[in-house]
């Protein structure tokens, strides 16, 4: 789920960790829409027949990766261009983006069911399926708690409860594993970068902000919206120990924050050679790899962390 989802050219690669990220502020771009969309009249519940032999089209990497997760492979049969995992997902039909979906599309796959991320698509999405008689569900993922809601519903709606349940708890095993490894360690102040251009960080109250928080680490903003665009100026008067460079799709990111560019080079972060690129798209992928996520974060945040 990236803001690139509108452009129309399948990727040739996975999506950059970067454009992965900057989804969230997206997402947050949504939250009026969201509003309007839950005040809207509900598609019809699917029946038991549709539960037996659910036909799911997914527009989200998120909602995806979970209905694989729980075990629901079978049922599903449409993608989004930006669903990269599991592999063998890449060989679904593509239906579009997650805020340009083809109507066109989803419904010559004939789906009982079309599921994804909440976001700006949400209303439109949600009232044309609804007058077909398709059931749509677009939870909202900004926090630990609604990934485990979401992929629980997901089960419910595809006949899976058990493998959903049993998906939940290794999350829930894996973050528990983290959280362990990195208690007693201190709680540096880390600044988690999602863009340069202009510089895109994460706030609090996000789910970024969660995440570095059950990995042993202080979000240095506390103030402002969940996903602000700050100067270069206020994070100098910052100064975090670490910054987390997730802007990795931007050109020569790690190098113009290391390697002297204006501002950058004042860093206590960058002076002390703290500053760690993430690669590894699942680190804020809001599905059920969100533990392995975690993961990357804390040994982002503690290089001397030890996971099982």
């Amino acid at each position: 789920m990236t803001f690139s989802e509108t452009k129309s050219r399948r990727p040739s690669r996975p999506l950059p960790l970067a454009l992965v990220l900057l989804t969230f502020v997206a997402l947050v771009a949504g939250v009026a829409l969201d509003a309007a969309c839950a005040r809207t009249k509900p598609a019809p519940p699917a029946s038991d027949a549709a539960i037996s032999a659910p036909r799911v089209v997914s527009l989200s990497p998120s909602t995806t990766e979970a209905i694989y997760a729980i075990g629901a492979d079978a049922s599903i049969v449409g993608r989004s261009r930006y669903c990269d995992f599991p592999p063998q997902a890449l060989a679904l039909p593509v239906v579009g983006g997650f805020v340009d979906p083809s109507l066109e599309a989803i419904l010559g796959l004939s789906p009982t069911l079309v599921v994804g991320g909440r976001g700006p698509a949400g209303q439109k999405i949600t009232d044309i399926l609804g007058q077909h008689r398709i059931a749509t569900y677009f939870p909202p993922t900004e926090t630990l708690a609604d990934i485990d809601t979401m992929i629980l519903e997901l089960g419910t709606r595809t006949g899976h409860a058990d493998g959903a349940r049993k998906a939940v708890d290794k999350v829930h095993a894996r973050i528990a594993d983290v959280e362990n490894a990195v208690r007693g360690k201190g709680s540096p102040r880390v600044l988690l970068v999602f863009g340069l251009d202009p510089i895109s960080v994460a706030g609090p109250k996000s789910f970024p902000d969660e995440m570095l928080t059950r990995a042993g680490a202080t979000n240095v903003i506390t103030e402002g919206t969940a996903y602000p665009i700050v100067g270069i100026e206020r994070i100098l008067a910052l100064d975090p120990d670490v910054v987390l460079n997730a802007a990795m799709g931007e050109a020569r990111s790690q190098e113009r924050i290391t390697g002297g560019a204006p501002g950058w080079k004042e860093l206590r972060a960058v002076k002390t050679g703290h500053v760690v690129a993430m690669s590894d798209e699942s680190v804020l992928r809001p599905g059920p790899r969100v533990g392995d996520g975690l993961a990357v974060i804390a040994r982002g945040v503690h290089p001397d962390v030890v996971l099982p």
